[in-house]
């Protein structure tokens, strides 16, 4: 195994518990424990993938896409509505979120698809992975979920990009999609999605309404100052509730943390997040061959994402788009879909042959 990953990974893990614990405590602790209750049964199933040959994939990738359509299918008839999007499937004791399980069965259709087709000419490659992206993003686009279809982006261009497809192409298309965000932004988007934007752009238009959730993210961060407020401070803002009680312990845990811990607390979280994703690069650039690159480049630019997306958006670099935070973000199917990835990256360093 790589020991310094799955020992940061656990570290992390551990971290989100506090950090979960620490954005409920005046409030509800049931959600700490429903985490730890999801590593207990995610763990297992990411021992058991790390030591399973990835070249596996071409057997399973195929069925995990199909079963991750059918879920987003289900999830536009049958789907439960959160947060303005018809996203979650209902499953009884556990809610499931099937667009996260669309983007790791893409990620891994898109490596077997990209790694056997270095023949093909580059625009039929192109057209293919159009096709393997376009179902599932159209999809969680309708929901709508405009966070998770954010990630797609960089995913899919990255693995193009890894999978030897021409500069030139990856360039037109980047051209072409940048022209097209001016439409997707005024004609595409619910209006809450566009209030997201606009107040990303201006924060203080509407600082008791829109602005709320940003505006006491940047002052919670603020005001933690070098050290920060310490555990279970009374004066916090998360304490007093001015931090979104609904939503803090995932889209807004980084804030607890900065007023918790501070300037200090921050550098060293944002560090060791910097540290997993330098070990995960090293990864791909350690695979034997196409697949094992394209899986790993693909699952970290996924994750990393996720990381900037959330991070960003609690101090005013991103708009807010509803993304966790991975490994530290409380949520159960987002636990499992992270534990399978680091599975997933464990399996293609233990398997290397060649060492580059």
């Amino acid at each position: 195994m790589n020991w310094p990953l799955f020992f940061l990974m656990v570290v992390m893990l551990v971290y989100g518990l506090y950090a979960i614990h620490s954005a409920t405590w005046m409030r509800d602790q049931a959600f700490a424990k429903s985490q730890l209750i999801w590593i207990a049964i995610c763990m297992p199933m990411f021992f058991i993938v790390s030591l399973i040959d990835y070249r596996w994939v071409r057997f399973g990738a195929i069925p995990l896409y199909v079963v991750s359509i059918l879920g987003l299918i289900a999830t536009m008839f049958i789907g439960e509505k959160r947060y303005g999007a018809r996203s979650w499937l209902d499953l009884g004791p556990m809610s499931f979120q099937p667009s996260q399980l669309a983007i790791i069965g893409g990620i891994l259709t898109l490596s077997l698809f990209l790694s056997n087709t270095r023949a093909m000419p580059a625009f039929l490659r192109i057209l293919g992975c159009g096709a393997i992206v376009g179902a599932p993003w159209l999809m969680i686009l309708i929901q709508p979920d405009l966070g998770s279809c954010i990630v797609w982006v960089p995913v899919l261009l990255g693995m193009m990009f890894v999978g030897h497809i021409p500069k030139r192409w990856l360039i037109l298309i980047l051209v072409i999609g940048l022209a097209l965000v001016p439409l997707v932004v005024h004609f595409g988007l619910k209006p809450y999605q566009y209030s997201r934007i606009t107040t990303f752009l201006d924060p203080e238009a509407d600082p008791l309404g829109d602005g709320w959730n940003i505006t006491q993210s940047l002052v919670a961060i603020g005001s933690g100052g070098w050290a920060g407020k310490g555990y279970k401070s009374p004066n916090s803002l998360n304490a007093l509730g001015f931090l979104p009680h609904t939503i803090v312990h995932n889209d807004f845990i980084f804030s607890v943390m900065g007023e918790q811990h501070g300037f200090l607390g921050s550098v060293i979280l944002i560090s060791g997040l910097a540290l997993l994703f330098l070990i995960m690069l090293g990864i791909s650039m350690n695979a034997e061959d196409d697949l094992g690159r394209l899986l790993a480049v693909g699952i970290t630019l996924l994750l990393f994402t996720h990381t900037f997306m959330n991070l960003g958006m609690t101090i005013s670099l991103t708009p807010i788009t509803g993304l966790p935070l991975p490994l530290i973000s409380y949520g159960g199917s987002f636990v499992m879909i992270t534990l399978l990835s680091f599975a997933i990256l464990q399996s293609i360093w233990i398997y290397r042959r060649s060492p580059r």
